[in-house]
């Protein structure tokens, strides 16, 4: 058989997935994880994680961030795609995109869940002016506000905590009669002074204007109705953490389904040999980070057995040169890296960095090695305004970075005719040119630290180098994209926002006629009420059509050619 076929395809990006790419790569197998959109899954949601052995605290994306470059040092392999189609009854199983076919001997099914809408009233129409299902996302959006939480489960005690950072007053909404998650869990929030919590009840309705206005709720035993409505010209909060549906569409019909959950014996086999389900989409108990682990890691564990079996019928190697190229490059990489890390600080460091210490400069130069071309970082600046000189502080250091990023600065009014030219209309504020002076459409208005550095780095990436691979139909839709102009609102906390950005960045550093401008709401917090906007990501396209939530690069671009 072709040597392009896999050992496993793990479709998923979860914690499952993960555990199950650790086992598979430590067990030898070329192992390739397909995920759709972030590495990490609903846990990259989760603001604190304090129920994880031998971790006493951590956030869910730290903590997935570690189980990626674990399963990376076992020499795993990660693609984005999203597969809309699979074929699992041969013995070489295939999984489809909408581009690209891929082939392996086993699968492991952990697509995981997706967070359920209730359905009442006004929630589809709300979602992003007032319905929200991400904390750590959109909890700023509410400081000084009322927020209700709706739910029982593990995330909504635990969230619901988590909101008391930011709500006036947090009020939990639930259905039962009392929580339904572990005691301990549920005393967190029973016992939290800022918390209050109303049992048998649920969301009638939710009404308003530009944003939600009005609640009515009612008691599920006696019938009664209760109705909250905010101060006059304010707004109120409300977070459904209602549990997740299994993400399991594309399989209906190609493996047994329950409901949209999947069946499996303790083995995590479904009914199709050689197909394994792990994590939030098996019929369980408990969902949880420590089970969706346990379950890759069985899951793998009996993957090896079966692929190996079926590899020895066919006569083939055990262990394929793919994977022994992978495992050494990998090796090789681990050993160069280490002793610099040992030896010396990364270069161009004074010990006073204040936005990359040397760790992150390391990995940083790494990247920026691969640069072939200049990148001008150009900055129009107001020297009297504190983040103006903030976001200099922080692209003085970035540009320390490598000798193919340049900074330009530019005082306010200097020069009014590229003020103009790019668009430059409110400040702190930097803009990206490539090699020939042209303006590639990419901007940055607030400083793209935190979660958004990411962003920023992509973005000289993509212009000093060939970039990021995409298909090549894609490339052409995207080189016949119209004009548009596309503003992303974020905030630093939110873990779906720099995916947005790049891929819109991407766009347009691939076809100019297409502007993508990075705006933290937290610098200009103006904007919330200006755009109506209370949850990130948020697209909003030529100053009319908005679009909240996060979107890969194929629906942004289905977006722009309308």
């Amino acid at each position: 058989m072709s040597q392009e076929v896999y050992d496993l395809i793990v479709i998923g990006g979860g914690s499952a997935a993960l555990s199950a790419g650790i086992y598979a790569g430590r067990a030898m197998l070329d192992t390739l994880i397909i995920e759709k959109d972030k590495i990490g899954g609903q846990v990259t949601t989760t603001s604190e994680i304090v129920n994880y052995p031998a971790i006493r605290a951590t956030t869910g994306p730290e903590l997935m961030e570690d189980m990626r470059l674990q399963a990376l040092d076992f020499g795993v392999e990660f693609t984005t795609d999203e597969i809309i189609d699979v074929d699992l009854s041969q013995t070489v199983k295939t999984v489809k995109s909408a581009t690209k076919t891929y082939q392996a001997y086993a699968v492991i099914i952990a697509t995981g869940a997706s967070a359920r809408k209730i359905g009442f009233p006004g929630e589809v129409e709300f979602t992003g002016r007032g319905i929200a299902y991400c904390s750590t996302c959109d909890g700023e959006f509410f400081q000084g506000l009322d927020i209700f939480v709706l739910g029982g489960g593990y995330a909504a005690a635990e969230e619901a905590v988590y909101l008391t950072r930011y709500g006036k007053s947090v009020t939990m909404i639930i259905r039962e009669p009392d929580f339904t998650c572990a005691k301990l869990t549920a005393e967190a929030a029973k016992q939290h002074p800022d918390i209050k919590i109303v049992y048998n009840t649920e969301v009638k309705e939710i009404t308003g204007d530009d944003f939600v206005r009005k609640a009515v709720f009612v008691n599920n035993e006696t019938g009664e109705e209760t109705t909250y409505e905010a101060p006059a010209d304010s707004t109120f909060g409300m977070f459904v953490f209602a549990g997740n549906k299994p993400s399991t569409e594309i399989f209906e019909g190609k493996v047994e389904l329950d409901r949209g959950y999947v069946p499996t014996n303790e083995n995590m086999e479904t009914n199709v040999p050689g197909v394994y389900a792990a994590g939030d989409l098996r019929i369980k108990e408990l969902r949880q980070i420590v089970t969706a682990v346990a379950d890759g890691a069985i899951a793998a564990t009996n993957a090896q057995k079966y692929i190996t079996e079926e590899k020895t019928k066919a006569g083939l190697p055990i262990v394929n040169e793919r994977m022994e190229k992978r495992l050494a490059k990998q090796h090789a990489e681990n050993k160069e890296t280490q002793p610099k890390a040992e030896k010396k600080p990364a270069k161009a460091t004074s010990g006073n960095n204040t936005w990359f210490p040397d760790a992150m400069r390391e990995q940083l130069g790494g990247i920026f090695g691969k640069l072939t071309k200049n990148v001008t970082l150009l900055q129009v600046m107001d020297s009297s305004e504190e983040k103006s000189l903030e976001l200099n502080s922080f692209l003085t250091e970035f540009a320390s970075l490598s000798d193919k990023i340049l900074l330009e600065t530019v005082q306010k009014g200097a020069d009014s005719d590229r003020e103009a030219k790019y668009g430059i209309d409110k400040l702190p504020s930097v803009v990206v040119l490539n090699d020939q002076g042209e303006y590639t459409g990419i901007k940055f208005s607030g400083i793209p630290s935190g979660h958004e550095v990411n962003s920023i780095v992509l973005a000289v990436y993509n212009v000093g180098s060939a970039g990021q691979p995409i298909e090549e139909p894609v490339v052409n839709k995207i080189k016949e994209l119209p004009k548009k102009k596309v503003q992303i609102f974020v905030s630093l906390t939110c873990h779906y926002c720099p995916d947005v950005v790049a891929a819109c960045q991407r766009i347009a550093s691939i076809n100019h006629n297409v502007e993508a401008e990075m705006i933290d709401i937290g610098v200009f917090p103006e904007l919330k009420t200006e755009k109506k906007i209370m949850s990130v990501p948020a697209m909003i396209i030529d100053d009319k059509e908005i679009i909240f939530g996060s979107k890969n690069m194929d629906e942004i671009v289905e977006i722009l050619e309308k």
